[in-house]
């Protein structure tokens, strides 16, 4: 059902093909935002990746930066996880997953749960033929749990815990 991501590359020959089979040319910038985004258990910001590929090239601009994220978009080899104010975070994990979003931070983190590419069915019987007589093809879903997290220093509140858990 979800479109599936482009394999992950391992070397700059094998990003290259997949920058070329989307249309998109390989560059040292694109390269170096790639591996930083593989690098990261985190979702930057465009912002964040600028701040952190400027130490390989300091010459790079911001908008070198969003242009390399929106072509690893365009190959697959990244996911933009909007937000609703219309900033964004970027993820080029290749599976299938789920995210957490502190609504007060907007930091988002990976869901440590299975993945289930039948939860539109469970949650509603026939949802996607349904859909589908109404003209909408799905294609995947997202799903993002949103919430804050409490300091540390907070005492728990009934029901919830006072620290995130990660994997």
């Amino acid at each position: 059902m979800e479109v599936p991501q482009s394999p992950l590359p391992h070397t700059a020959n094998e990003l290259r093909g997949a920058l070329r089979a989307a249309g998109c040319r390989y560059t040292a910038q694109r390269a170096a935002v790639w591996r930083f985004l593989e690098s990261t258990k985190e979702h930057p910001t465009a912002e964040q990746v600028y701040l952190a590929v400027r130490s390989q090239i300091p010459q790079i601009s911001l908008a070198t930066v969003y242009k390399a994220l929106e072509a690893l978009v365009a190959a697959r080899l990244a996911t933009k996880l909007t937000n609703g104010d219309g900033s964004a975070r970027y993820d080029c994990r290749g599976d299938d997953h789920y995210h957490l979003r502190d609504m007060e931070t907007g930091q988002l983190f990976d869901l440590p749960a299975e993945f289930d590419p039948q939860l539109l069915e469970k949650l509603q019987p026939n949802l996607i033929e349904e859909l589908a007589e109404k003209g909408f093809h799905v294609t995947g879903y997202r799903l993002e749990v949103v919430g804050r997290f409490q300091p540390a220093d907070a005492p728990a509140r009934r029901g919830g815990k006072s620290r995130r858990g990660e994997s």
